[in-house]
């Protein structure tokens, strides 16, 4: 069985290359090139910055519902972004020096949020907020836009009531170049975050080093892992929602002990596809990356999870929170029959950022305390020196750097 990850295509990976040395060689000028390119707008360079006109706009146009659903939502993330934060520290070593951490936010940060065919007007609150949480003052915003110009209303409402500082009409690679390397219009920043296509994926990675860069989240997968107690249309309703995104790199699997199961979720599939109004994209992601998968025991379904790394895992078995203790690479874990994917994607607290295409085994998803800066803190006293001279005596002889040696012993003569 081979599930492509879009993560290493190497025909991505070399469009992406010379995207980001046209941004990097012509700054703004590439931008506005590659925008009529893509997304079929004519903008001047003064178009690029969203302007505080339209924010009003955007603002007045959003409904009660909406502002409802945008409060619910950060009101959560934030809480879950406070207890993830991390906190300055200081106590005393075995010499009596004092050492610790200090942790401060990202002073200018980029968050890239995806537009298209499906704006998503929830990863601004899944991103933003968490920045804003830290405790970053600039936050910058890089989504792209319609064909006139225009960016959905609703994104531009949540990414400013989430903390949004500056948004920029800049989508795809060109837009992690431009928050990379800086343009006359866009300051380069320390740190980008926010999921992407698998070209802004690939930007990021080619741009690590050069930039930080949160983590690897891409086209959006699903496994279920289900035994015979799993509710067919449940399973088949969130195989579907996730393969929705419209890229056509999305990976959903079913992992399931039962045949029975299997067979009906299958027909689930084939019952409901045709309600939903992105049949045609999710279609094709099915056709691409849907596997359903029947393994004689729950324990090679753990172990496939473990090998396959899926961003979001759904456990829909006998005694799920035991089942979840052993899965240990996936972005984030969904328990029992009425916790499905989407929750986590819009509501539950933790940031639907995460790690795909196989990077769960490396990556963890988006936490708050990503956007703070880590520095260590180390004061010693001559006694606590003292102490310590025999053991930097020894390292300094048995490496060969007298001077490393010398440099504390000076302050002990």
């Amino acid at each position: 069985m081979t599930t492509q990850s879009s993560l290493f295509d190497p025909v991505i990976e070399e469009r992406t290359r010379v995207i980001l040395q046209d941004v990097y060689t012509r700054g703004d000028a590439a931008l506005l090139e590659l925008a009529e390119r893509f997304d079929g707008a004519k903008l001047s360079v003064h178009q690029l910055a969203v302007t505080k006109a339209e924010l009003l706009a955007a603002s007045l146009r959003a409904d009660k519902p909406l502002r409802a659903a945008v409060e619910a939502t950060r009101n959560n993330v934030e809480f879950f972004s406070r207890k993830s934060l991390r906190r300055n520290w200081s106590a005393k070593n075995a010499q009596g020096a004092k050492v610790g951490e200090k942790f401060d936010p990202f002073q200018r940060v980029g968050v890239y949020i995806p537009g298209g065919t499906a704006p998503l007007v929830s990863t601004a609150l899944m991103t933003v907020t968490l920045a804003k949480v830290a405790g970053c003052p600039e936050i910058v915003v890089c989504t792209p836009c319609d064909k006139d110009g225009g960016i959905n209303p609703a994104l531009l409402y949540a990414a400013r009531a989430a903390g949004a500082t500056e948004i920029y009409r800049a989508g795809g690679a060109q837009a992690i170049a431009a928050m990379t390397y800086g343009t006359a219009t866009i300051r380069h920043v320390q740190k980008i975050f926010g999921p992407g296509n698998a070209y802004v994926v690939a930007a990021k990675r080619l741009l690590f080093g050069h930039v930080a860069i949160d983590l690897l989240p891409g086209p959006s997968e699903v496994l279920v892992l289900a035994d015979d107690t799993a509710t067919a249309k449940f399973v088949a309703a969130d195989l579907l929602a996730q393969a929705e995104h419209g890229s056509g790199y999305e990976r959903v699997w079913l992992v399931t002990t039962s045949g029975p199961l299997l067979r009906e979720v299958e027909r689930g599939i084939e019952r409901q596809l045709p309600k939903l109004s992105r049949r045609e994209f999710i279609a094709k992601a099915l056709a691409n990356n849907g596997w359903l998968i029947h393994v004689k025991t729950l324990e090679q379904g753990i172990d496939l999870v473990n090998q396959l790394a899926p961003e979001h895992c759904e456990i829909m078995t006998r005694g799920a929170a035991r089942v979840a203790q052993r899965i240990v690479t996936a972005g984030a874990i969904f328990l029992g029959p009425y916790s499905p994917t989407v929750l986590g994607d819009y509501v539950a607290g933790p940031s639907h950022e995460l790690p795909t295409g196989g990077a769960g085994v490396s990556f963890a998803g988006l936490t708050a305390d990503q956007f703070q800066r880590r520095t260590s803190v180390v004061e010693y006293n001559l006694a606590a020196l003292k102490k310590s001279l025999p053991t930097v005596r020894k390292f300094a002889e048995v490496e060969g750097l007298d001077g490393h040696g010398r440099s504390a012993e000076i302050r002990d003569q």
